[in-house]
């Protein structure tokens, strides 16, 4: 599927209501490996607050001039406002020179980050493998593990499919797409780890997300950030040891896992493959 088969760029929203999952870590990393596959790329944070991935991004430009390189980057910027039609008009306004917008939101119950996520063409939302962040998409028996009852979010984004379903029909919209990424944050016990995995499995068919495997917890990531630097950044980081070989290909899985519609015409060379 390209890009030209449906208005508008891609919307990428990453939005789960706990913090601490690896949200926007993930947001950066999947912006610079679609910009390093020629895609045009706008990124938005909505957390005005922490502005953890326009910091990234800024470090990101900081070291490119500081060392005189050039490397594949997304624009980005900070909505630090509270109307929803405001932040509709700045998405109009990215619409006419990008192919993906992608959205980082709070790590908690936000007004706009609801309304960007029933909007979104491809919804993601990280979760750690354990039944604390399983809670914010369902609730489960605390003896059999069966799951009782969606969440409010789930609720919220299970009525915003059933709106997009008609959109899709009557405005030519893309059927959103939603993709729940475990990102593992270590060890976890083979039992609980299957009870998650049932759970998710239960879910999923009753909700109808997509589960993909995302990031493990590695120390790589916290020491890029200052950089600004990826692990797709190849020949920018030093001697790489065995996990970031790992943490790449980890990386490489999740974008393949979210099955994303690439511009037909590239703008410019290098491939994700490339940079691995």
């Amino acid at each position: 599927m390209s890009i030209a088969s449906a208005p508008g760029p891609h919307r990428i929203v990453f939005a789960n209501e706990k913090g601490g999952t690896g949200k926007s870590t993930t947001a950066v990393h999947v912006a610079v490996a679609l910009a390093y596959q020629g895609a045009r790329v706008a990124t938005v944070d909505l957390d005005h607050r922490q502005r953890t991935m326009h910091r990234y991004f800024e470090n990101r430009a900081e070291t490119m001039k500081r060392r005189g390189i050039q490397l594949p980057t997304a624009s980005f910027g900070v909505y630090p406002h509270d109307s929803a039609a405001g932040l509709d008009d700045l998405t109009e306004q990215l619409a006419q020179n990008h192919d993906f917008i992608v959205f980082d939101t709070p790590g908690r119950d936000d007004p706009l980050a609801r309304h960007v996520a029933t909007q979104a063409d491809t919804l993601v939302t990280p979760l750690n493998d354990s039944f604390v962040d399983f809670d914010l998409i369902g609730q489960v028996d605390a003896e059999t593990f069966k799951v009782r009852r969606l969440s409010f979010y789930a609720e919220l984004i299970w009525e915003a499919r059933k709106k997009r379903a008609m959109a899709t029909i009557k405005d030519a919209r893309r059927e959103m797409d939603w993709v729940v990424v475990r990102n593992r944050t270590g060890y976890t016990e083979a039992r609980n780890q299957r009870r998650i995995d049932q759970a998710l499995t239960e879910l999923s068919k009753r909700v109808g997300f997509r589960v993909a495997s995302g990031l493990s917890e590695r120390v790589i990531y916290r020491e890029l950030f200052p950089s600004g630097l990826t692990l797709l950044d190849k020949g920018h980081l030093g001697e790489l040891g065995t996990s970031h070989l790992v943490a790449r290909q980890e990386l490489r899985t999740l974008v393949a896992g979210l099955n994303l519609p690439m511009p037909e015409k590239p703008a410019v060379a290098p491939t994700l493959e490339s940079a691995a």
